[in-house]
């Protein structure tokens, strides 16, 4: 987030992290809003009458009963004179980029200010991006986008090059947000940029970058020798990315921090209240032994011999 970016509290209450934003009407002549929290943060909107804001499905945190909620066939951004087929050829670029075929669009019915909200997906930051001050583009990792003022166009951007697209894992389809209003997307963990000046090159985890300017170069260049590839643990290939253009990295992708949680979880077995082991061992067996057992379940129809 630049300097420029960051302001105070317009929306009332709760402390400001140094990723808290706010945007105050009249000000830029864009939507008003501020984003509360720290690790789990949540972006607040405030309105105007006739306003819309678009929101990937389920995001929604609270929103005034003014704010009428529908359910729109892609970012609301086709012309009316849109097909079935074409509206659905965008939807189907929309979900290959890690966005929904179905977003909802969230509209100030009253004739005064009304506020809407929404959450993070999982603990890391929001990061409040002003399109027209990266050329109207931005190029941001699938299902990062949160939400965004209507008008803003959600489409898919491939990488080009063949070894992209083969080893560029998380990098080669992302998503392109085009407009010229705030975008919302969502990072994990704490959040660097850095600003790339013409040639200059950065090498990442291709889990690792967040977003970045249409300017900015997306390609792979190996880790080193066969040893580093097989017993580094960062893979085959790093992302190169090379200015000119600004980039936003994240040091918690949701991958790594699924892949955590995953490597620390307990045995397979899932129960629930109600559960006990039964033994199909012979009469020699344990009958908690896990070897050879099945589960039953309580049953308030049963005949009371279950205790």
């Amino acid at each position: 987030m630049s300097a420029g970016d960051q302001g105070g509290s317009f929306l009332g209450g709760g402390g400001v992290s140094p990723w808290a934003a706010a945007a105050r009407q009249g000000k830029d002549g864009g939507l008003a809003f501020e984003i509360h929290g720290h690790e789990l943060q949540f972006l607040e909107a405030e309105l105007r009458p006739g306003e819309a804001m678009i929101a990937e499905a389920g995001q929604m945190m609270f929103k005034d009963a003014s704010v009428s909620m529908e359910t729109i066939f892609g970012d609301g951004t086709e012309p009316p004179e849109t097909g079935f087929f074409g509206k659905l050829l965008g939807g189907a670029k929309r979900v290959l980029s890690g966005a929904t075929l179905f977003m909802t669009r969230f509209t100030n019915m009253s004739g005064g200010p009304a506020r809407v909200a929404f959450s993070a997906p999982y603990p890391g930051k929001i990061l409040p991006l002003r399109l027209d001050r990266y050329g109207g583009e931005i190029i941001c990792q699938r299902e990062t986008f949160l939400a965004a003022p209507q008008g803003v166009k959600i489409d898919i951007a491939f990488q080009k090059k063949i070894m992209t697209g083969l080893f560029g894992g998380e990098g080669f389809i992302m998503q392109r947000l085009t407009g010229q209003d705030w975008v919302f997307v969502h990072a994990g963990g704490m959040v660097i940029e850095r600003e790339l000046a013409p040639g200059q090159e950065l090498h990442v985890d291709a889990g690792c970058l967040v977003a970045q300017t249409g300017t900015v170069s997306f390609d792979v260049v190996p880790v080193g020798g066969i040893k580093s590839m097989i017993f580094g643990g960062e893979g085959f290939f790093f992302a190169r990315l090379v200015g000119p253009g600004h980039v936003w990295l994240q040091s918690m992708p949701i991958s790594r921090l699924a892949g955590q949680i995953l490597a620390r979880a307990p045995a397979h077995f899932e129960g629930r209240a109600g559960a006990s082991w039964e033994s199909n061992g012979d009469s020699g067996s344990s009958a908690g032994s896990a070897d050879d057992s099945t589960v039953t379940w309580g049953d308030s129809g049963s005949d009371g011999n279950d205790a």
